[in-house]
């Protein structure tokens, strides 16, 4: 975990200001990817941008003043319902900063003309941006807000309540412009789900192993000793003989995997290792919530 990381768990102050960071830097990843891929290439891939996207083409209404028009409703909906004062603070801070960039980089050329191609990084954008204004424990209003409501009150992932509320946006857009537009907005409502997942849990670069050895005291001292890393003791009973078998259960980064195996076959070539990929690991010797 970096420095910053633990100041910012010590101090309030500097995490409150993390967090506005978070904020800024998301929303305005968002901005940019709609102004270079989705906008130009009418990909209306869902959110408040996407109802843009389909009014800027039928009427020619600017996207910014658009978002800024819906997002106050959903922001008023989203301090009384998810509530805190500082919440709602910097829930407005997104909510407001977002269109802003969308109008200051109104005029950027696009990136790239080719639908297919706005779509999946115009979606890699906005998913970035959003799991970065979600680690900040915030919003850029729209629909996110509503995804997090539902999030908060049912316990489906953020990237799932994206995909079912801005589904309805698709299905708009696919009447309003093609099927084909359609089908590229899914796309990229796809991959933006899957980005917000990813940024939200993390690369899975650790590693979970559940060792079943009779060896286990030497096995448990290498990994302590060697290896470095934490190592628990559970106790379990093997389902064909019901004698209590301990099971050593340690997580260790990716490049530390190979050694932990290593370890384990030399003192014990009989082991029996489940391995899993740990998503996400807070605490000591890993990054802290």
């Amino acid at each position: 975990m970096t420095r910053l990381g633990n100041l910012a768990d010590r101090n309030p102050k500097i995490r409150m200001v993390s967090d506005y960071l978070l904020v800024l830097i998301g929303s305005a990843i968002i901005a940019i990817s709609f102004n270079v891929f989705l906008l130009p290439n009418r990909v209306a891939s869902g959110g408040v941008s996407g109802i843009s996207t389909i009014l800027k083409s039928v009427w020619g209404l600017e996207p910014a003043y658009v978002q800024w028009a819906f997002n106050i409703p959903l922001f008023i909906a989203g301090v009384i319902l998810l509530g805190g004062k500082q919440y709602g603070v910097k829930t407005l801070v997104g909510t407001i900063f977002l269109p802003f960039i969308v109008f200051l980089t109104k005029s950027w050329e696009p990136w790239t003309h080719d639908a297919l191609l706005g779509a999946l990084f115009g979606g890699i954008g906005v998913g970035l941006g959003l799991g970065i204004v979600f680690r900040g424990q915030a919003s850029t209003g729209g629909t996110d807000l509503a995804a997090q409501i539902i999030n908060k009150y049912s316990g489906i992932t953020l990237g799932k309540c994206v995909a079912l509320i801005d589904g309805l946006i698709v299905l708009t857009a696919a009447i309003v412009f093609d099927i084909e537009k359609a089908l590229y907005a899914l796309i990229g409502l796809y991959v933006t789900s899957k980005t917000i997942d990813l940024i939200q849990v993390g690369f899975g670069s650790s590693k979970m192993a559940m060792i079943i050895t009779n060896n286990h005291e030497e096995v448990r001292s290498g990994i302590l000793k060697k290896i470095d890393r934490g190592v628990t003791k559970l106790s379990a009973y093997g389902g064909f003989t019901d004698h209590e078998r301990p099971v050593l259960m340690c997580v260790v980064d990716q490049t530390e995997f190979t050694k932990l195996k290593q370890l384990v076959k030399s003192l014990d070539p009989s082991a029996f290792v489940v391995v899993m990929d740990a998503s996400e690991v807070l605490g000591e010797g890993f990054k802290r919530a």
